[in-house]
C-alpha cells in the first residue's frame, strides 16, 4: 500500500502534472504545424520547384531487382525492391520543425514580454524583510540582527551582521 500512496504522490505532484499538459498540448501543436508544413506550405512549394509533392524527391541508389529504373514515384521504386535515399521527406519534416520552432520562440518571447510588462507595470515583487534579532551562536542571548560583535559575551557574529556558524566564529576571549 505504501508504494500506492507514494506512486500517487509522485503522479499528482505539480511538475508533473504540468509537464503532461504541456506535452499534450505540444503534441496538439505538432498536429497543427504538421498540417501547416504538408497542407499549406508544401503545395505551393511543390509547384514552384515543378512537382507537387516533396515526398516524391529521392535519390536512386540501386535498381529494383522486380523492374528497372527510371521510376514515376518514389512508391512506385519501393515497389520494385529499389533502395532509394528520400531527401524529400526529410526536407517535409525539417521545414515541419523550423515552423514549430519558430512558432515556439514567438510564443516565449510573448510570454517574456508580457511577464515583463506585468512586472513593470505592478513593481519589483517584495522582498522578505530582514529580522530585526538574532541569537548570539554561542551564548544564545537575542542581539540586534546587524550587530557584528554579541554585546553578552562579546563574539564575533560576522562583518555583514549575519549569523556566523559557531565553527567559523573567532572564540571569545
Amino acid at each position: 500500500m505504501k508504494l500506492l500512496s507514494d506512486f500517487k504522490t509522485f503522479a499528482l505532484r505539480g511538475n508533473l502534472v504540468d509537464l503532461a499538459i504541456g506535452f499534450t498540448v505540444g503534441a496538439a501543436f505538432t498536429t497543427v504545424a504538421r498540417s501547416l508544413v504538408d497542407d499549406l506550405l508544401m503545395p505551393p512549394l511543390g509547384l514552384i520547384l515543378g512537382k507537387t509533392d516533396f515526398s516524391d524527391y529521392y535519390l536512386l541508389l540501386r535498381e529494383g531487382d522486380a523492374a528497372p529504373g527510371p521510376y514515376d514515384t518514389k512508391e512506385a521504386a519501393e515497389v520494385a525492391g529499389a533502395v532509394t535515399l528520400d531527401y524529400g521527406e526529410f526536407l517535409t519534416n525539417l521545414l515541419t520543425f523550423l515552423v514549430i520552432s519558430m512558432a515556439v520562440f514567438a510564443v516565449v518571447r510573448l510570454v517574456t514580454r508580457a511577464s515583463q510588462a506585468i512586472q513593470d507595470e505592478f513593481g519589483e515583487a517584495d522582498e522578505p524583510e530582514t529580522p530585526e534579532t538574532k541569537k548570539c551562536a554561542y551564548c544564545r542571548v537575542t542581539v540586534p540582527y546587524k550587530a557584528s560583535r554579541c554585546q553578552h559575551c562579546t563574539s564575533f557574529l560576522g562583518t555583514d551582521g549575519g549569523p556566523l556558524h559557531p565553527d567559523a566564529a573567532i572564540t571569545p576571549g
